[in-house]
């Protein structure tokens, strides 16, 4: 195990998620800032060792919602799309404003499942972000709810940015995927139900027993994404030959301690497939 964990160490190109649950205040529901500038340091670090990196950020429905004054969530499709637009545009001023402050550059990209699908769009992405990292950039990704949201009917959505950080790590040929979840890892059940849950530190092989074990244990308000839709987004990542880590996003300085090669967060090994298409694991 600890030879995995080493391995780490020597990663290049790395692809973080993090979602809406660890941006936000838990009491005031407002934007974490100390938080958003912590990671913007690691990431900002991890560039100036000559890594890429580009980061898949949760948040845009919740910050609007926010800004708007709505409680809760919005139910109307409209609602959705019109917090999601609000919510956009602010959160990446905040992620501009910080990445600025350390001579960094940030770039945004939404996409929508169409544009994975369609190969020529899938291209013309993956053109971008190669490009975007050539040039010292750092992507932050995010689906465009203000269209996908319209396609929800027709199942166009990616459902989650779990899956869409797996996708994108797939594209860009990515090495290492850093999921930031409101949990510590994989366990053999939800531990919020089951004090006998037992904690999975490294994962060579996703087989059935393990995808029933994908139980949705997010507990979060504003996440969508449970470990069901992790333990699918970590076979997009390792059929496409990335590692993938699963580790609390409430302290982002894990980041820092998976590529240091520390036991932290559950360890899915690479398993790339050439007999597989990843991208249609998300049909």
């Amino acid at each position: 195990m600890n030879n995995f964990r080493e391995s780490l160490k020597d990663k290049h190109r790395i692809v973080i998620k993090i979602g809406s649950s660890s941006l936000m205040h838990k009491e005031t529901e407002k934007i974490d800032l100390l938080k958003i500038e912590k990671l913007v340091r690691i990431i900002v670090d991890l560039r100036n060792s000559g890594k890429d990196v580009v980061l898949v950020s949760s948040g845009a429905i919740a910050v609007g919602r926010n800004t708007v004054g709505l409680k809760d969530k919005p139910g109307e499709l409209p609602a959705k799309q019109a917090c999601a637009a609000i919510g956009q545009a602010k959160l990446m001023m905040v992620y501009q404003k910080i990445f600025s402050e350390y001579n960094a550059i940030a770039a945004q990209i939404l996409m929508t499942k169409n544009t994975i699908l369609n190969e020529t769009s899938r291209r013309n992405a993956q053109n971008t972000f190669n490009e975007l990292l050539k040039l010292g950039a750092v992507p932050i990704v995010n689906e465009n709810d203000t269209v996908s949201l319209y396609e929800i009917e027709q199942l166009q959505t990616f459902g989650d940015n779990d899956r869409l950080s797996a996708i994108v790590a797939s594209i860009i040929g990515a090495d290492l995927l850093i999921l930031l979840s409101d949990i510590d890892g994989m366990y053999t059940d939800d531990p919020n139900v089951n004090k006998d849950a037992r904690f999975i530190d490294v994962v060579e092989h996703i087989d059935e027993e393990l995808e029933g074990m994908g139980k949705n244990s997010s507990g979060s308000n504003y996440g969508t994404g449970g470990m069901a839709a992790k333990v699918v987004a970590a076979k997009i990542a390792t059929l496409s030959g990335a590692d993938m880590v699963i580790t609390n996003g409430n302290d982002v300085y894990n980041i820092v301690r998976v590529v240091s090669g520390e036991n932290t967060g559950t360890l899915f090994l690479n398993n790339k497939n050439q007999e597989i298409n990843p991208i249609e694991l998300i049909d």
